[in-house]
């Protein structure tokens, strides 16, 4: 039965719900693709690879008041290394320098040229030899002697000697070039956009290897005017349903509806409080000369109706069904409201057939202390009951009030920011947004394997992150400008609290056997507490009037 709309609590309920939402840890591979693509490893990560569109979800959510801050490329990681014997501490020195060009691209990105000299790449190449002496069963060869240089590369193959090589030099040169954008370099950004095979005419011909390197750094916020957030005023719009008192007397009155017990009513017509069960159907009118349609969704038998719900309903529903008696039928016109859930229904005119097939009202039982632990177990009056459920109703408006101010702020605070906001941001935002959409999905209906397949293909995430563009950008903005403000007012997050919150949230992932990565779950909860300390403080700081409507 579609006569229902969203009540006006549950809009205010929409209004405050926190901005942001980090469901699940973010695609952390990085992307740099190549045909036929060798296996290389940064720090035991693959750095070649066909592109990641798939989505991998974890049913774990977490509630953030902004998301993950962009993670910056640190000098540990951006040293590689060239074997498994590699060392771990340090940039694999080279026999000579290598020659790094840096240009500044849009959105945050850098592009850098980079140009491997002769003599580092033949290094390279003695390397990949001595590598290949000592794992290769040539044979006519006892394992650990010495195979002419001739004799292995023919045995192991030209080409696969080659492409050993080419991955070698950039095994030991990346971390190299990185250097020079430790501190600024977004993890998980890093591309090599020159195609391989391009590298193996290069090397094959002059035994020296160019390629380029894209890497998206951390953005600048410029705040517009200057140190806005410092002078922020604004105004709140609080509904007048999550106020303290109307939520109490509403709470109340539902408990004490809870423990009333339904009479026949006779001989009278429907009235407020009265619940009634109708039969009820509904077609268009005929406006436009195409005759009268069903309207399927407004159709419904034995549908049980409390009047007491009567503004939750299409509006003058109620006023057209009251007096109404057991047997009657009644039969009106009403237009669906603009704001009507179902487009296909807004300003539609239809007329209404409603059968009263029961009547009854309710009969309560007194409001003393006698049903004072039915109301709230654990009271023993009524002034208890009434006391407790308005702390609860207070502490309510409360967290509303601060939740609506908090969303406020964070839309002023992305209108006072510019920011180049680099892709691989945008894109992780973006997934985890879209992520928390199929979250939603799965867990109102049950899908099956081949239609999750479907909305976690690469086609189906790329139009979501076309389509709420706009959106995503507006977070990101935010998000920056938050972390923004916890550096420059010097705020800090405790050690303990902070230690807290991680166990919390292991603890329930474990409880939900569900896996995690330590060290994303810390830098998660560590965003989250920052960002609580920048809200708090900008709500001390701010010039803030509430209106309610």
């Amino acid at each position: 039965m579609e006569l229902f709309c969203c009540s006006s609590a549950a809009a205010a309920a929409a209004a405050i719900t926190p901005t942001y939402l980090l469901p699940f840890k973010p695609l952390s591979s990085t992307s740099l693709s190549f045909s036929n693509p060798p296996t290389l490893r940064l720090n035991n990560k693959r750095l070649f690879t066909t592109s990641h569109n798939k989505l991998s979800l974890s049913s774990r959510q977490f509630s953030l008041l902004h998301p993950a801050s962009p993670r910056i490329l640190t000098s540990t990681a951006a040293a590689a290394s060239p074997s498994s014997t590699d060392l771990d501490n340090g940039v694999d020195p080279l026999p000579a320098d290598i020659d790094v060009k840096e240009t500044q691209e849009p959105n945050s990105r850098i592009r850098l040229s980079v140009q491997v000299p002769p003599v580092v790449c033949e290094d390279c190449y003695k390397s990949v030899i001595n590598e290949f002496m000592k794992q290769a069963k040539v044979p006519g060869f006892r394992p650990g002697k010495k195979v002419p240089e001739s004799i292995l590369v023919s045995f192991v193959g030209k080409d696969s000697v080659q492409k050993a090589t080419i991955e070698s030099i950039l095994k030991r040169t990346l971390p190299h070039v990185m250097s020079s954008v430790t501190g600024r370099a977004l993890k998980d950004s890093i591309r090599i956009v020159t195609k391989f095979s391009d590298m193996e005419k290069t090397y094959s011909s002059l035994k020296s290897l160019r390629y380029e390197v894209i890497v998206d750094v951390a953005p600048e916020v410029r705040w517009v005017p200057k140190d806005a957030y410092k002078n922020l005023k604004i105004v709140v719009e609080i509904d007048s349903d999550i106020d303290a008192q109307t939520a109490f007397e509403q709470e109340l009155r539902h408990r004490h509806k809870s423990l009333s017990s339904l009479r026949i009513a006779i001989d009278r017509g429907l009235q407020i409080g009265d619940v009634a069960v109708f039969d009820i159907s509904a077609t268009t009118t005929d406006q436009d000369g195409s005759g009268p349609q069903n309207i399927p969704s407004a159709e419904t038998k034995g549908f049980q109706f409390d009047t007491e719900d009567g503004e939750r309903i299409l509006p003058g529903f109620l006023d057209s069904i009251t007096g109404i008696q057991r047997g009657e039928t009644k039969s009106f016109t009403l237009v669906f409201p603009e704001s009507w859930k179902q487009e296909n229904l807004r300003g539609v005119q239809a007329q209404f057939t409603v059968e009263c097939k029961e009547l009854f009202h309710r009969v309560f039982p007194e409001l003393d202390d006698s049903i004072a632990d039915k109301l709230l177990p654990g009271c023993t009056t009524i002034e208890q009951v009434k006391e407790s459920l308005l702390q609860r109703c207070l502490e309510m408006e409360r967290t509303a009030k601060e939740q609506a101010t908090d969303n406020v702020i964070l839309d002023q605070l992305r209108k006072m920011v510019e920011v180049d906001v680099p892709q691989s941001l945008f894109e992780e935002q973006g997934r985890q947004l879209y992520g928390a959409k199929l979250l939603e999905i799965q867990a109102s209906m049950k899908i099956n394997e081949q239609q999750l397949a479907s909305l976690s293909s690469p086609k189906a995430v790329n139009e979501f992150l076309d389509k709420n563009k706009d959106n995503i950008t507006d977070i990101i903005k935010q998000r920056l400008a938050v972390g923004d403000i916890f550096k420059r007012e010097n705020l800090e997050v405790q050690t303990e609290e902070l230690v807290k919150e991680v166990e919390n949230s292991i603890a329930e992932f474990k409880n939900h056997k569900q896996e995690y990565d330590e060290e994303r779950v810390q830098e998660q909860v560590q965003d989250v507490l920052e960002g609580a300390k920048v809200l708090e403080w900008l709500r001390e700081h701010a010039e803030i009037q509430y209106k309610t409507g």
